[in-house]
């Protein structure tokens, strides 16, 4: 496959494009100063142009005008001085210190703090607290002689660079290489045409959302002082959703932050300011700092009028431990008083909701795992249109349509909304929509779930076995407020009985999440029947092994290919079923492996290649664990043939080496061959598939009877 390249000025054509961004919908937004900065680029000399585009592509505001040497950029210095003496670049000096920061190393910044004569904080210490002393001595001090500044220079337009960049983006992580990774395949983009609208109505809520959104990454810089001036200066007022979710970060930060200054000013600050975080913080320290009345109305409100779920849970949550004497929190009651505990096999605490699921199926119930995948691909295929169509990304490079960033679907397609729920009065009629739109929109981009090829089958499971008004019912629920319900989805679906429930599996040390809280309290809801199951590890004597053999053609799975697979499936020490192939592999094998294996190029002319017995393989070893004598040796190789065929494979894995040192301590050696001698197994032929998965397998069974 040939390597994409750019033509000679790719970053001055990218930084073009992405002004024309605000020829439409988006100029509206633009203050003074972005407008003069897109007048005053268009009006320059293309070289100078050149520069300007480079500097801007650059991740920080400060850049060395060494680093500048192009050939296609005609006698670089002397623009870079032209451009100077217009005032695009200024001195170093005038850059904020953070933007030093970023460009410094650690190793950098602790040689600076050493040439200044600044010691105190140990090697080992953050980079934002070694930075805070770096620029408290360049205060009291000036810079270091070590560093450098004749050759750095600071763009003078970089705030106003990073307010184009973030109304273009939607946020101050967007940079303008991601315009050269969309052309070289790196990144994908959303394909279909992209409308001409804006992110924000108003220019002074596009201002705000920006305060905000940056002053947020700026807090780690600040110094004491510096965030109690901070906590005082007047900030701006939003006017939309996302805006004011920004201002909410903002707040919660900066109030926490405080804590550590001045205790009193930041419960005064935590408790004036907006959103679910701050007020959280400021009941748990309030209550800290004894004002239990204080604590205890605002509790009763949220509870009375609750701004929302997750809120809501904590509220509850805290009033019943601290006012009402209970001494464990919903989510721990919720864990002791577990629906179910299943003793599961120990060799699958790799995987332990697979363990669960191979469990019920061994048991004759259905099972999926589902967690989130299920509700956020069913949400998604149920209102693509609303979400992927009608709901128009700004750019190609909005991934999340712009409804879900603000939390606001229900809110912009509510009767739309009701109208699709409404119309689904089967679940076959639902499951025929998401069907259709799968089929329709397959492959595409989306930011909520991945394409497979078994996408829908616990889909199909759900709505075959759940009444349809419970799960249009948590779709409308999801529409509302899908912040809230985006994630903490129970683990797996079982059908039992042909009854249907949610399980959410808990192995020992797992801690229930107050999103899964969430989650769950939203899908009992809707009327399911979600159970938390806790899961206890024992050695099951009805979990299969299957004990693997592979012959290779060499020892790299990369490079090298199977040439026969030996299977033998062991339940309660008995060897209940064996599979057994001579392998094609597609390529010459060494005589050093025939002589070794005996298993020759004529031998495998006519045997399957793998892509033929993958299915069976697939099969046979369902459910099992993996057993091998140096297990990662045949699951690397078996797993990469898989690969090869863009399959995955997945197993718990155990290995007969590992398990033989700690059975029989002591040995010489825990190769196959002198296990077999020492305990004198049987080998029909050494280094031939089904001959050594049969030696393992005794050994498995030899080393299990030891426990």
């Amino acid at each position: 496959m040939m390597r994409k390249t750019l033509p000679e000025k790719y970053y001055l054509d990218h930084f073009r494009e992405f002004l024309s961004f605000f020829d439409g919908a988006s100029g509206a937004l633009l203050d003074d100063s972005a407008r003069r900065f897109i007048e005053d680029f268009n009006a320059l000399p293309e070289p100078q142009q050149c520069i300007i585009a480079r500097a801007a592509n650059r991740k920080y505001a400060i850049i060395n005008r060494e680093h500048f040497y192009y050939e296609e950029i005609p006698h670089p210095q002397q623009q870079i001085d032209a451009l100077s003496a217009s005032g695009w670049f200024g001195c170093v000096t005038e850059a904020p210190l953070q933007e030093l920061a970023g460009m410094l190393t650690k190793a950098d910044i602790l040689q600076y703090l050493h040439d200044l004569g600044i010691s105190g904080q140990p090697a080992s210490a953050k980079k934002s607290v070694l930075m805070a002393d770096l620029f408290d001595g360049i205060k009291r001090h000036g810079w270091p002689a070590s560093l450098s500044v004749e050759h750095l220079l600071f763009c003078r337009f970089d705030a106003t660079m990073r307010y184009l960049l973030f109304l273009f983006f939607g946020n101050t992580k967007g940079r303008l290489n991601q315009f050269s990774m969309r052309d070289l395949g790196i990144m994908r983009t959303r394909g279909q045409a992209v409308s001409d609208q804006a992110r924000f109505e108003l220019p002074e809520d596009a201002g705000a959302a920006f305060y905000y959104a940056s002053r947020t990454g700026e807090l780690d810089f600040l110094d004491d002082e510096a965030c109690l001036a901070a906590a005082k200066a007047p900030v701006p007022e939003t006017f939309s959703t996302i805006s004011a979710v920004l201002a909410e970060k903002y707040h919660a930060k900066l109030g926490s932050k405080l804590l550590s200054v001045d205790r009193q000013a930041a419960l005064t600050f935590l408790e004036q300011s907006p959103g679910d975080t701050a007020k959280e913080k400021w009941i748990r320290e309030a209550y800290k700092e004894g004002l239990k009345d204080e604590v205890k109305q605002s509790l009763e409100s949220i509870i009375d009028t609750p701004p929302s779920d997750t809120l809501l849970a904590f509220a509850e949550d805290f009033y019943q431990r601290k006012y009402h004497k209970k001494r464990t929190s919903i989510v721990t009651d919720m864990l002791r008083n577990a629906s179910r505990t299943l003793q599961l096999d120990e060799s699958q605490n790799q995987s332990v909701e697979r363990g669960v699921i191979a469990w019920y199926q061994r048991h004759g119930a259905e099972a999926w795992r589902t967690e989130n995948r299920l509700w956020r691909s069913l949400f998604a295929l149920t209102f693509w249109t609303l979400l992927f169509e009608e709901d128009a990304p700004v750019t190609a490079f909005d991934r999340r349509p712009q409804s879900l960033k603000n939390n606001a679907l229900y809110d912009s397609f509510a009767v739309k909304i009701d109208e699709l729920l409404a119309s689904f009065t089967t679940a076959d009629a639902l499951m025929k929509h998401v069907t259709a739109m799968a089929a329709a929109h397959y492959g595409e981009s989306n930011s909520l779930f991945l394409w497979g090829a078994k996408l829908l089958d616990p889909v199909k499971g759900l709505l075959t076995h759940a009444p349809v008004t419970q799960v249009t019912a948590m779709l409308k629920m999801m529409a509302q407020d899908f912040a809230s319900l985006r994630d903490g989805f129970p683990d797996i679906m079982v059908v039992e009985n042909g009854a249907l429930r949610f399980e959410e599996i808990k192995a020992p040390g797992d801690q229930l999440r107050r999103n899964q809280l969430v989650s769950i309290q939203k899908l009992q809801q809707a009327g399911f029947d979600v159970q938390i199951t806790q899961v206890s590890w024992y050695r099951d004597p009805e979990q299969p092994y299957a004990v693997v053999d592979i012959e290779t053609t060499g020892g790299n799975s990369q490079y090298h290919r199977i040439t026969e697979v030996g299977i033998v499936k062991i339940i309660n020490g008995v060897v209940v079923d064996e599979w057994q192939s001579l392998i094609n592999p597609q390529r010459h094998i060494p005589s050093s492996i025939t002589r070794l294996t005996g298993i020759s190029n004529d031998m495998v002319a006519g045997a399957p290649v793998f892509a033929d017995v993958a299915e069976s393989i697939d099969a046979f070893t369902r459910d099992c664990v993996f057993v091998a004598h140096n297990v990662n040796f045949d699951y690397g190789f078996i797993k990469q043939e898989f690969a090869r065929l863009e399959q995955p494979f997945r197993r718990p894995k155990l290995c007969t080496v590992r398990e033989s040192r700690k059975a029989f301590p002591g040995l010489a050696s825990y190769s196959l061959a002198a296990l077999t001698k020492h305990f004198g197994i049987d080998m029909e032929q050494h280094h031939r598939a089904l001959s050594d998965a049969r030696a393992s397998g005794e050994l498995l069974v030899m080393t299990q009877q030891q426990d």
